[in-house]
């Protein structure tokens, strides 16, 4: 069973799953919790979100 879990592909599979969470809040989700705030700052917060899907997806797709 454990050597299902971490086979590469579905480590890479449930990073992907993961970092598809991150880019969606990135590019939607902020907005319904920044709308009273400049857009600089949306703006900012959505690249800071961004940042951390690209540390979870470039890892994936080189497994």
């Amino acid at each position: 069973m454990l050597r299902i879990i971490t086979s590469p592909y579905v480590v890479s599979v449930f990073m992907l799953i993961l970092s598809n969470f991150f880019m969606t809040y990135a590019w939607y989700g902020h907005l319904k919790n920044m709308s009273g705030k400049a857009w600089y700052v949306a703006a900012i917060v959505s690249w800071l979100i961004a940042f951390f899907e690209y540390m979870i997806q470039v890892p994936a797709n080189r497994l």
